[in-house]
């Protein structure tokens, strides 16, 4: 089955063309030009990519994006957003509205496609991980890749699915410094030089779920000019993560 992709764009010029690209490219695609219809044909339909613009008529493309990560039929579903807004402050609230990752126009339509195959490549990414002899648990912390949520100090928190796969991206280094390049690679498949802010915005989220204190970092340390690095402590009872991880999948 081919991937299906949502295009909610108010432009037709625009839209059109990507839509064009996208089914030449192998893609199922469906248009529609307005974000109130949009956000009701993603629940609809529930595609596997939405290219979703910001500047939309009625309501913009943050909200209809926060929506979506609300309602529990979308919240997995792909979001890359495209607009003219292009200032880092945009990038950050487009990242803390819920996007998987942001397009400025104008752009590139190379760039496009390598963007939606990068996307699409990492839904088959992190499930694998329980398949291979990688790390998913140490100390307090277990990687839960079916249902992108960790155990953490023996409770259940659910992660976004960037969240996630920054936090495997680390726990597979656990201790060693790992540079930005090396996290944008591997998580969204791409190495673009002025997308450091895409992480830190990712790193800021995590550490409110896993800091005592977000402020004052003990576990996702930045190391200023090199990167990130996860260090956690070891010493975590292995019976009683068992029996959290038992207890979140009676829930």
């Amino acid at each position: 089955m081919k991937p299906r992709i949502l295009v909610i764009d108010d432009d037709p010029a625009i839209a059109e063309l990507v839509a064009i690209n996208l089914e030449m490219a192998g893609y199922d695609v469906t248009q529609v030009t307005d974000g109130m219809k949009g956000q009701a044909l993603a629940v609809q339909m529930v595609p596997d990519l939405i290219m979703l613009d910001l500047m939309l008529p009625k309501v913009d493309g943050f909200t209809i994006c926060q929506r979506l990560r609300r309602d529990e039929r979308t919240a997995n579903v792909l979001v890359l957003m495209l607009t003219a807004l292009g200032q880092t402050q945009d990038k950050v609230e487009g990242f803390n509205a819920g996007a998987d990752d942001y397009l400025t126009k104008p752009f590139e339509l190379e760039e496009m496609l390598a963007r939606v195959r990068a996307l699409l490549r990492r839904t088959d990414r992190i499930p694998q991980a329980a398949k291979h002899t990688e790390i998913l648990s140490y100390g307090p912390l277990t990687l839960v890749p079916e249902r992108f949520e960790i155990l953490w100090d023996q409770k259940v928190i659910k992660l976004t699915r960037l969240e996630f796969e920054l936090l495997h991206c680390l726990l597979q280094r656990h201790g060693q410094t790992v540079s930005p390049s090396e996290i944008l690679q591997e998580v969204w498949g791409y190495d673009p030089n002025d997308d450091i802010e895409t992480i830190r915005v990712h790193v800021r989220h995590l550490r409110t779920k896993l800091e005592p204190d977000p402020r004052h970092p003990k576990y996702i340390k930045t190391v200023y000019g090199a990167g990130y690095c996860l260090e956690l402590p070891q010493d975590q009872p292995e019976d009683n993560a068992l029996e959290s991880l038992n207890a979140s999948n009676d829930i």
